[in-house]
């Protein structure tokens, strides 16, 4: 155990340290989620003043979709990284190294994590200046627990997808393929009163949905029951993605 939290630490730090060289690509991250923000928030405006519509402009509302999609999109390309690793022959050898390889997977997970985390941070800031203000109370805290759920679980799946398929163009398609029904079958653009009944139905079994819902009480400061079953709901869905991860991964010759 205690070998496995070694190994894991070593090598997050070690993933961070080749983040912080190469800090453009956070920024980079963060290009299209503020297009988003700022194109869809004018180009639906209009939305807000429908009669079933929250309260507040529409770029409020589209805020904490927009933090979820940025963790959709950035998670969903973390396998990409690791097939490199494997062909430039990075993996073998740390496959031949004295390291529990559960750790190899766990370490890659929580720094996608953390770099999204990051992304997120920046994010807030950018939208409150456009109006969507900050989240209420202890909401940016739990915020940042709702998107490291999200990051590690999506991430997880990618990376299980990467050492099932062993080739990226694949992981590529299949990652388009996920993330763009995924974001639609949620609320992060329309409230789910708008949807059609079986998009409702639909959306209830969608990880996007809770993690969009759970940002969004966030922002109004409102922790009562249905945040915590979203909550526990990503909770579990990160536990069986990262198990799936490193069950994928312990099968790699």
């Amino acid at each position: 155990m205690l070998n496995f939290i070694s190994d894991t630490r070593y090598l997050f730090f070690k993933y961070l340290k080749l983040t912080w060289r190469m800090p453009m690509w956070t920024f980079f991250g963060l290009i299209q989620p503020l297009l988003w923000l700022v194109i869809f928030g004018q180009l639906f405006k209009g939305l807000s003043q429908l009669p079933q519509f929250p309260e507040g402009d529409y770029v409020q509302f589209l805020a904490p979709g927009v933090i979820v999609m940025t963790v959709l999109f950035g998670a969903s390309w973390s396998g990409v990284s690791l097939l490199r690793d494997l062909r430039h022959g990075v993996m073998e050898k740390m496959l031949v190294a004295p390291i529990v390889r559960s750790s190899i997977v766990l370490s890659r997970l929580l720094h996608n994590g953390f770099t999204v985390v990051i992304q997120v941070f920046l994010l807030i800031a950018v939208a409150a200046v456009i109006g969507a203000g900050f989240p209420k109370g202890q909401g940016v805290f739990w915020v940042w627990v709702v998107v490291l759920l999200l990051a590690v679980g999506f991430s997880a799946i990618s990376n299980a997808l990467a050492m099932f398929l062993k080739q990226e163009e694949p992981l590529v398609v299949m990652g388009n393929m996920l993330t763009l029904p995924l974001l639609f079958f949620s609320s992060a653009l329309v409230p789910a009163a708008f949807m059609p009944k079986w998009m409702q139905i639909v959306s209830r079994a969608n990880p996007v949905t809770y993690g969009v819902e759970a940002v969004r009480a966030c922002y109004h400061g409102v922790f009562q029951q249905p945040f915590w079953i979203g909550l526990g709901f990503l909770t579990v869905f990160a536990l069986i993605s990262v198990i799936a991860a490193i069950t994928t991964f312990q099968r790699v010759e």
